[in-house]
């Protein structure tokens, strides 16, 4: 008999979920004649012992299809509610792996997925990732699949408001996902000609931003588009945030140590209305109307890109072989050409930012793009 491997989908939903599972589903099975299992809504499914075949019939037709077949969430096995209690409930999810026996959990996912998959390993179960996330920010990896169709959605949104934003002579400000990483806010406001790029990795002055739109408005460019990713904060907010989690770090004293997270649940508070805020202060020092388009949970949906698909089918494919060969501990990681084995230690708790000299943002500073500083290209 065969080797019997589980699948499971943790974290965001991601186009190319359905591409992945089936890449590694159709390999298990036609090439090394393994059975293979999905585990329903993530972790939580694992837990509660909810899974289904996912023989040649549940795979075929899914590569196309957006979101996931197994369903997803964000549940960690270490920390899951369980009726109104929040629960350790690893023991539970070890003992299912073992009553299925499990040859193998292969686990996609983002950055949170790593460390969660990290904790099942430690605990003894024969752990492969696949990095999925439209944020792009999972270390050791070159890219994550769901970036590039995020990307492209992403770039289509702002293609589309420049039309807008010029008949009407407006500041549109569009918010784009990314959580604290800056790439698919940088990727799209490259490619799709945005005037003005924030991003997290760079902390923006507002007065350096309403002046790049003065200077096109001044040439006789009356319109501005935005991009702004959903981490980005200005100098001042950052500065304080750095504050108050070095004094965190550095008192011993309990009572202090919760009146600063206190202090920061009120930035966290005020950071949730940051791009709205932004585009009401730029109107009102400007004088031109401002408009805000958040792009949300959009970015998300819809078919996988040609890229998104093979980039999940290789890495798919991969970790069936992996399985084969008894490689375990490890996430599945696009080196150039080459999908190579990673050891999960290296990468969990670790983020994958835009590095402050990445040619796209010398690229955007090259061509005139403002990146919310005083720097030129």
């Amino acid at each position: 008999m065969g080797k019997l491997i589980g699948i499971l989908t943790a974290g965001g939903d991601t186009p190319g979920l359905n591409a992945a599972i089936r890449a590694i589903g159709k390999a298990a099975i036609g090439v090394y004649g393994m059975e293979v299992i999905g585990f329903r809504d993530g972790f939580r499914g694992l837990m509660e012992n909810r899974f289904i075949d996912l023989d040649s019939k549940a795979l075929s037709g899914i590569l196309t299809v957006g979101g996931t077949i197994l369903g997803t969430s964000r549940d960690k096995p270490h920390k899951m509610q369980v009726g109104s209690k929040i629960m350790d409930m690893t023991d539970v999810i070890v003992d299912n792996y073992h009553k299925h026996h499990l040859d193998a959990l292969i686990c996609l996912g983002g950055g949170g997925t790593q460390k969660n998959a990290y904790h099942l390993h430690k605990h003894g179960l024969n752990i492969i990732t696949l990095p999925k996330t439209i944020d792009n920010d999972v270390a050791g990896t070159d890219v994550t699949f769901g970036f590039d169709t995020a990307l492209g959605i992403a770039t289509e949104a702002i293609d589309r408001l420049h039309s807008t934003a010029h008949s009407h002579h407006r500041i549109i400000v569009v918010e784009i996902m990314g959580h604290r990483a800056g790439w698919l806010a940088l990727g799209a406001g490259v490619s799709g000609g945005a005037d003005v790029i924030l991003i997290p990795e760079i902390p923006y002055d507002t007065d350096v931003v309403v002046e790049s739109i003065l200077q096109r408005s001044r040439a006789g460019k009356n319109f501005s588009i935005v991009a702004i990713a959903e981490g980005s904060e200005s100098k001042n907010i950052h500065t304080l945030r750095l504050d108050l989690e070095k004094k965190l770090k550095e008192t011993k004293d309990l009572s202090e140590q919760e009146k600063i997270k206190n202090d920061m649940k009120d930035i966290n508070s005020l950071h949730a209305n940051n791009t709205i805020r932004l585009a009401k202060k730029l109107e009102e020092i400007t004088g031109l109307e401002s408009r805000v388009t958040i792009l949300g949970h959009l970015q998300r949906g819809g078919s996988p890109s040609a890229a998104d698909r093979l980039l999940a089918t290789r890495l798919g494919t991969a970790a069936a072989r992996l399985v084969h060969e008894g490689q375990f501990g490890i996430m599945v990681a696009s080196k150039g050409k080459k999908a190579v084995p990673v050891p999960l230690e290296k990468i969990v708790g670790k983020k994958k930012t835009v590095p402050l000299h990445h040619p796209w943002i010398e690229s955007a500073r090259f061509v005139g793009t403002c990146m919310g500083d005083n720097l030129k290209g």
